[in-house]
């Protein structure tokens, strides 16, 4: 493999979609889709670390999607106990530094999941070599209406003073500080889905035609090379 230009992103957000229709093409139940988006993600993990890569944000699980379908649901929710289990007692996570968050209105869903979350963000939480970030029950809007409540406590309480609220204070008051540099979309749609509304305002995008499952390594390659030939004027 060729070296790829460089500054590579330093934080790089995909909308994982696509998983249902994969799965229709092979004539499966369309929520087994999200089996084969799993395995692209395991296999993701070593992909952003071999480009250098330090964070990534990935949309598994929106807001709206509490609203599929009961059975498609609670699949999804199996499937998110056990590869949060496994990452939990995979030894690579500590030995290779890796940060995990889990966030989003994770209070939601099944307890046992909200206390797996809590549990394997309390563990990773002093590492700092590499970040990933999984947004699940997780909406852009809503996140800004999450902070919007909390800041508006902390001036009713006499925490923050109202005549000094800024887009800095603000932001603290987020799920997550850190802006993607670039975004990848697959699955076809060229929209953002209500991902990161605040931190993507200068965020790069990208948006490949393939479903998630089918996305390749020689994929996000092609993604981050163009993302160094762009030139990123920040509205300068």
């Amino acid at each position: 493999m060729k070296p790829v230009a460089s500054p590579v992103p330093k934080h790089l957000g995909l909308i994982l979609d696509g998983n249902r229709r994969f799965a229709k093409k092979l004539m499966m139940k369309p929520w087994k889709g999200h089996e084969w988006g799993a395995r692209k993600v395991e296999k993701l993990f070593t992909w952003v670390r071999d480009l250098g890569i330090k964070e990534l944000t990935l949309y598994s699980f929106s807001i709206q999607n509490m609203n599929r379908p009961k059975k498609e649901f609670n699949y999804l929710m199996t499937l998110f106990r056990k590869e949060f289990k496994d990452l939990l007692n995979d030894k690579r996570v500590m030995k290779e530094g890796i940060k995990i968050n889990i966030i989003g209105r994770i209070h939601l869903l099944p307890k046992d999941i909200y206390d797996l979350f809590q549990e394997i963000m309390e563990k990773t939480k002093d590492n700092n070599n590499y970040i990933i970030n999984f947004a699940i029950a997780y909406g852009g809007r809503e996140e800004v209406v999450d902070a919007v409540m909390k800041l508006s406590q902390d001036v009713k309480d006499g925490k923050v003073d109202a005549n000094k609220i800024n887009e800095e204070i603000f932001q603290n008051y987020l799920y997550t500080t850190d802006e993607p540099d670039l975004i990848i979309r697959t699955g076809g749609a060229h929209r953002t889905s209500n991902f990161l509304i605040w931190q993507s305002s200068y965020s790069e995008y990208f948006f490949f035609e393939k479903t998630w499952p089918e996305f390749e390594k020689e994929d996000l390659i092609e993604a981050v090379e163009d993302y160094c030939q762009r030139e990123r004027r920040f509205g300068k």
